[in-house]
């Protein structure tokens, strides 16, 4: 496969990853009740953050992390290391 067709399957790979990350971020936020979460308790009292809202970041983040180790993997191949 030429530089450029692998090129191309890298941007698609990561388009995939990014696309599946916010379907499934949104379908988190939207399948999740906001008054359902994870109590943070301080001094005065306690922070209530949403499971829905913890589940986006959570999708998003992983697709961060998988756009990462696509472009690692990619830079070492071009190193000429497998």
């Amino acid at each position: 496969m030429t530089i450029m067709g692998q090129t191309v399957l890298i941007a698609f790979k990561i388009a995939l990853v990014w696309a599946g990350g916010f379907v499934l971020a949104l379908t988190v936020r939207a399948l999740l009740p906001d008054k359902l979460g994870i109590p943070i308790y301080d001094g005065q009292g306690f922070i209530m953050v949403p499971y829905s809202r913890a589940g986006f970041w959570t999708c998003l983040l992983a697709a961060v992390i998988v756009t990462a180790l696509v472009v690692i993997r990619a830079m070492l191949a071009d190193f000429g290391l497998r």
